[in-house]
Formats: structure tokens, sequence, C-alpha cells
């Protein structure tokens, strides 16, 4: 294990990588040798007014000296998780580690979340993950090598009264992680959950307009650092299960908050 967290020769697929954390880790993992294909929804970063973000992204990872190619996919729609892996190993010949970042949240109190909104939620953050974890696992336990990282949210334990679906949504994948980690472990798969507190992402960008309420918000969420993380600050925690460095690692939850999930 002279060089634990180099993943030179390995083939990744990071669902939502055009922005935010998912792009974070695109670029660190090219950073340390991964080829990657980077899935993104071209409405979502449409709606976040960043409709070149994936070729950007693209851009930058190649420009760290490993093969790259972009998978357009709506994870909202029936068989969109299969055809996402589909089309990443076509690009990149297979895939050996599956990140699956890409999730949507609507803040609404309990007793006005319609069932169009639950039901979008599902199919994103919850049917697209079973789906690309079907689509992929099979291969990477034929290899004898896989990481699988599915990313939750401090929601699972600390749940928001805005986000009860959201919220009971990731804790149902950190749920299927625990279940199949214990299933794929004995295959050298490691699946495993990472959950991060409050970070600066394109999706809170309208929470920062006032700055003194961005303040408020960050204290709340992260007392004792009393500040958000940043999108870069995930990186080493995900290398670490993505890697070799997690050859004995399977069915954790890595809390990336500050310390917030320990606050009452």
């Amino acid at each position: 294990m002279s060089s634990p967290f180099s993943m030179a020769g390995r083939r990744a697929l990071i669902t939502g990588a055009s922005l935010s954390i998912g792009r974070s880790l695109a670029l660190g993992f090219a950073e340390h040798g991964a080829a990657v294909a980077l899935h993104y929804s071209r409405a979502a970063d449409e709606a976040f007014g960043q409709p070149d973000a994936a070729h950007k992204a693209l851009a930058e990872v190649k420009a760290r000296g490993v093969s790259a190619c972009l998978v357009e996919a709506d994870l909202s729609l029936e068989g969109s998780g299969r055809d996402t892996v589909e089309k990443a190993v076509a690009g990149l010949g297979g895939v050996d580690i599956l990140v699956v970042c890409a999730s949507v949240q609507t803040r609404a109190p309990f007793l006005e979340v319609t069932g169009e909104q639950i039901e979008r939620q599902f199919r994103i953050n919850f049917r697209a993950t079973v789906e690309l974890l079907q689509a992929a696992l099979p291969a990477m336990k034929e290899r004898g090598w896989g990481r699988v990282l599915a990313l939750g949210s401090i929601n699972q334990t600390k749940p928001e009264p805005e986000l009860s679906i959201y919220a009971a949504l990731k804790s149902a994948q950190h749920n299927l992680c625990i279940n199949l980690a214990r299933q794929y472990a004995p295959f050298n798969v490691m699946i495993n959950n990472l959950s991060p507190g409050l970070v600066e992402t394109e999706r809170n960008r309208w929470r920062r307009q006032d700055a003194g309420d961005w303040k408020k918000i960050q204290v709340a969420a992260a007392p004792f650092l009393a500040r958000a993380a940043q999108p870069d600050e995930m990186v080493g925690a995900a290398l670490l299960l993505c890697s070799d460095a997690a050859s004995y690692i399977a069915g954790i939850d890595l809390m990336v908050t500050g310390a917030a999930h320990l606050s009452r």
C-alpha cells in the first residue's frame, strides 16, 4: 500500500458531477489518477443558471491528464440509472467506482408536501440509486474489486422539519448501503455512505443572498465551527472510501459535518 489513495487505472462514475460536491469529487478523483464519467442533468444545470457547467467540469477533469466523458440523464425517468451506467461503461470501458451524488430536495412543511414532490424526490433520490447499483454491482463482483459511495446527509440523524421526505429517503438509501455492504464485501466490493452537513452548493445559493441571514444559518447548522463546508472538503473522505485505502471498510456512514451531528 505504497499509494493507498491512488486511483490510477480505476474508472469512476459520479452522478451529479457538473456542480458543487459532485464536481469537486470528479476533480479530486482525476487528480489521483481515475478516469471519470461525469453524469449531469442539463435541465438542472440550466435551472441553476449554469448551462455550460458539465462541459467546463469535463475540461477541468481532462486537464488532469485522465480520460473522461459526459453522461447526460434525467434520473427521474425510469431506467435512467441503468442507462447512465451503460453509457459510462461505453465511455470508459468499465466502472470500478460508483458515486451516487445527484439528489433533489423540496423544502415544505410536512402537511403541505404534495404527491408530485414526493414522487420526484423518490425517483431521483432512491429509485435511481437502486437502478445504478443493480447495473454497476455485477461487474464489480466479477472483477473482485469495486467501490460504491452514496452521498447521504446529516438529515439522516438530524432531520430538518421542512425536509421530511428528503431526510427519510436519505435514511432509506443508507439502509440499502448497509444491506448491500454485507453481501458484497466478501468480493472486495466495498459499499459505504458519506453524510455531509451544511455545504455551500448551488442548491443553497439562494440562502446566501443576505450575508447576515446566511451567518445565522451556518451557526445554527454547524454550531462548533460556525461555518458551512466547501465542496472540496468532501474530497478527502471520498478518496478514503473509494480507493484501496478502504480495503477493510464497508457499511459505514462517515459523517463529514464539522461535528454538527453531535450537537443537541
